[in-house]
């Protein structure tokens, strides 16, 4: 038997190890106790995200969700360690004109439903989900109540 305990990475090395194994393809852009901050490339999220799952053990994904910035959109992973209690917050733009991403449910079962939900929202495409559809609404529903552009009924 051994006293031996695998050391988690510190927020320092889970930066360095994103920018050093991704360079070019991951920004991070901040951190702060517990947590770390970067911008991916959409063409490499299924990797960064199965690198985040399967060599740092974040065996949570706590949330997926859209943005609407107008003139992009933005998927937005906040990715959890519950061993050293570390989230990572991973963003990817999304042009406009060309709103698909790859699907991370095949890493985390529990993105299956955040990225079903961002679709019926956002209609953020999710490429290579095994069942991208609505939860709520209606099949027939054209509308992305989340976007900026949706309209309330009675304003002009």
């Amino acid at each position: 038997m051994t006293d031996e305990v695998y050391q988690q990475p510190s927020v320092q090395e889970i930066s360095g190890l994103l920018r050093n194994r991704f360079p070019g393809k991951v920004e991070v852009t901040g951190t702060e106790e517990r947590r770390v901050y970067a911008k991916a490339d959409r063409e490499c999220i299924h990797e960064i995200c199965a690198y985040i799952h399967d060599c740092l053990t974040f065996e949570h994904v706590t949330s997926i969700m859209g943005n609407d910035m107008i003139d992009r959109m933005e998927v937005i992973y906040h990715l959890s360690n519950y061993f050293n209690g570390v989230m990572i917050e991973l963003t990817a733009e999304i042009p406009a004109d060309d709103l698909h991403i790859r699907s991370v449910a095949d890493i985390w079962a529990g993105g299956n439903w955040h990225e079903r939900e961002t679709y019926e929202l956002f209609g953020i495409i999710f490429d290579g989900h095994p069942k991208l559809q609505r939860l709520l609404t209606p099949d027939t529903y054209e509308f992305y109540p989340f976007r900026k552009s949706y309209k309330l009924r009675g304003q002009e």
